[in-house]
């Protein structure tokens, strides 16, 4: 007997080519109290209208919005100027804008212009990893890209910088120059922003040590250390296999004269120091102190068999 004939569907190959071009995230800072003082519905409400704004802005600047990820916007721009007009209008737009103001909203912003792979509508490569980088270094009300970036515009304008120092990228052996970009039109109210950190802060850093435990693992990071990210992404330092565990779910860095941890995720990290209160931790950071525990995506105490154990040495 003849078998049936059989269907089979054809998936034409990706098309992909490398692209020069600038990758922006814009994160937003206080969306973790707004869910806390608006509840679940209100806030994701106001977050939206926040990243409907910021993708109003980055089509005006003939940019695309790749993703969104949680409260984090990842776009592109054809080029560094682009990119960094639509991140000062950003930001200008969150500090003008009536409905954030009030509930204390503001975003953080990094940008990198390089050469990327572009494959079916999304972005990879190195370029990205240094602009997320740039993103995990600002701070609120903050655009910092890289001076490479800010030297490959050829026009300028108004356009003010300042020197933040150097830092470390994952893949890249030196640390690389960043700049923070001056957006304010009245300079007076503007804070003093710590600069990164540079290799004479490593030496000043002396013997301080991070110890994590994971499952038999121990790690020890140094203030020299490179990033150590944490996810269900098999590219991750450390690979915490959970549904509830992001793939890029969490940051672990030096600086500012701390170990450093950064949540990116959806369900958020949760972090306790020492003799303090479980802290639940959602698209911010928070210095490591003294010796405690972190859990990825759960609370400690219902996520018992995926517990990472850390302790400080000064």
């Amino acid at each position: 007997m003849l078998e049936p004939f059989r269907r089979f569907a054809y998936h034409a190959p990706a098309m992909s080519e490398t692209r020069a071009l600038t990758i922006l995230f814009a994160d937003v800072s206080g969306s973790t109290k707004l869910f806390e003082l608006r509840g679940d519905v209100e806030a994701r409400r106001i977050i939206s209208g926040v990243l409907d704004a910021l993708t109003e802005i980055t089509g005006r600047h003939a940019g695309r919005v790749i993703k969104t990820i949680g409260d984090e916007v990842m776009c592109t721009f054809p080029g560094a100027l682009n990119g960094v007009l639509a991140a000062i209008d950003m930001q200008k737009r969150m500090a003008h804008d009536p409905v954030f103001v009030k509930d204390n909203l503001a975003i953080r912003v990094g940008l990198h212009h390089g050469d990327a792979l572009v494959e079916d509508n999304d972005v990879f490569g190195d370029a990205v990893n240094t602009a997320a980088r740039m993103g995990s270094s600002s701070k609120r009300e903050q655009i910092v890209t890289t001076v490479a970036t800010i030297r490959g515009m050829t026009n300028l304008g108004s356009i003010k910088t300042r020197s933040l120092g150097a830092v470390r990228v994952s893949g890249k052996i030196e640390p690389i120059e960043i700049v923070d970009v001056i957006w304010q039109e009245d300079l007076s109210n503007v804070t003093t922003v710590q600069r990164a950190i540079r290799l004479d802060d490593l030496q000043a850093a002396g013997g301080a040590r991070l110890t994590i435990r994971f499952k038999g693992l121990v790690i020890e990071l140094s203030p020299s250390s490179q990033p150590f990210t944490l996810g269900r992404d098999a590219t991750s330092s450390m690979v915490v296999d959970n549904e509830w565990v992001s793939r890029n779910h969490a940051t672990i860095e030096y600086k500012r004269g701390y170990f450093m941890i950064a949540d990116r995720s959806t369900n958020g990290t949760f972090v306790k120091s020492g003799e303090d209160d479980e802290l639940r931790l959602h698209r911010d950071e928070v210095h490591l102190r003294k010796a405690g525990t972190v859990s990825l995506g759960q609370s400690v105490a219902v996520n018992t068999d995926n517990i990472l154990y850390f302790q400080c040495t000064p």
